[in-house]
Parts: structure tokens; C-alpha cells; sequence
């Protein structure tokens, strides 16, 4: 019996770029993370992503490679026996500002919980784990990443908005990471909606890594 995988957290970047792109191919998700940065109509989306997926991971790999927020996030790298290291999970941890779309959509517009000061609040946007390392803790040790980089970029909170089932639904229909990543991290839910609550971390200021291995 081959050894667990070791999973190591850590901040995305430009040598992170072809990983994503092959996590994303892998997946079948044509999408690339730019929905939230795509202007169109959700019309024009779903027609990119399915005769144009190449323009989204164009814009994805630019994006990573000028260090730009609508590709911050963190990865989860994978080392199994003596394979070359893999990108095996993605976790989008953008500033607030930079994800207006998510917030401008009807379950979650002009919600008080988002009055206030907003500077230094970090949306995690959506998550993304290799079909073949799933239900394995992955995408809860990508959220320990981005509780423990994010204040290195100037966050100040966290918040999030995960789907919370209340019967069984793919693995795809929770895109926005799955709800008990979230609360094994110290997440708190301040709006309470079915089945979208939105949560939220403060952060105190910290920097350094994570890692875990998972069966």
C-alpha cells in the first residue's frame, strides 16, 4: 500500500500557473476562477465557457503572472511517493473589492452584515480540489492556508459564502468550498439564509505555512 500523500499550503503564483491550469482540465471546469471577474451576461458566460474556455485560461495565467488580486489565492501541493510534487487544490482569497460580482448578486446585495468599513476584507470566491483527492481534507487545510497568508496581503477578515446542504449534492455544487472547512477554522456565520449563509473570520495580524498529510 502506497503512502498517504503529504499536502503542503501555500501562497499562488506564477510557478503555480500550468498546476492550475491542469487541476482546472482535470476537474472538467472550463471556467478557469473568472466568473467573478467576467462583465457579461450569465448567457455570454456559460457560451465562453463552452466554446472559448482557452480565453479564461489565458486570463487566468496573465493574471498569476502579473501578481494581480483576481488570482490570489492559495494551493494545495501534493507529494505522493516519489512522483513529482502536483497542484491538487485552489482556493480563490481575493480583497472584497475585487469580487463586487459576488456580492452584487441578489441572495447577498445591500446585506447588513457587509455595512462598515470594508478595507481589509477578503472574500474566498470559490474552491477547487483534484477529483482523486477529495473528501480527503484538502480543501480544509486550503482554508487553514488562507487563514494563515491572508493577513500577509492585508486582510483583515475573512468571509465566505459555502453552500450548506441540507440533503446530498455533487461535489461540483459546492464550489464555494464546503461548509465544514469553514467552521473547523473558526468561521462564524453572521447572515443566516438556507442553503447560502455568509460567514466570516477575523484575522489577527501572522504570517507562515501550513501543511498536512491525509489519508
Amino acid at each position: 500500500m502506497s503512502a498517504p500523500p503529504r499536502i503542503h499550503v501555500e501562497p499562488a503564483g506564477p510557478g503555480h500557473a500550468a498546476g492550475l491550469v491542469a487541476l482546472f482540465e482535470s476537474a472538467g471546469s472550463p471556467c478557469y476562477c473568472r466568473f467573478w471577474h467576467f462583465t457579461g451576461t450569465n448567457n455570454a458566460w456559460l457560451e465562453r465557457s463552452a466554446l472559448a474556455p482557452d480565453e479564461s485560461r489565458a486570463e487566468l495565467v496573465v493574471a498569476l503572472d502579473e501578481g494581480s488580486d483576481e488570482a490570489r489565492g492559495v494551493v494545495a501541493i501534493a507529494t505522493i511517493d516519489t512522483e513529482s510534487p502536483r497542484v491538487v487544490g485552489w482556493l480563490k482569497v481575493a480583497p472584497a473589492a475585487t469580487m463586487a460580482k459576488a456580492y452584487d448578486r441578489r441572495l447577498y446585495r445591500k446585506l447588513p452584515c457587509f455595512d462598515g468599513d470594508r478595507a481589509g476584507v477578503f472574500l474566498i470566491g470559490c474552491a477547487l480540489v483534484h477529483p482523486e483527492h477529495r473528501h480527503r481534507g484538502v480543501a480544509s487545510a486550503l482554508v487553514g492556508g488562507a487563514v494563515q497568508f491572508a493577513p500577509l496581503w492585508g486582510a483583515r477578515a475573512l468571509e465566505a459564502l459555502p453552500r450548506r446542504p441540507k440533503e446530498p449534492v455533487s461535489d461540483e455544487e459546492l464550489w464555494t468550498g464546503p461548509m465544514g472547512a469553514f467552521t473547523q477554522h473558526g468561521f462564524e456565520i453572521v447572515h443566516e439564509f438556507e442553503p447560502y449563509p455568509v460567514l466570516r473570520r477575523d484575522l489577527p495580524p501572522g504570517s507562515g505555512s501550513i501543511s498536512a498529510s491525509h489519508a
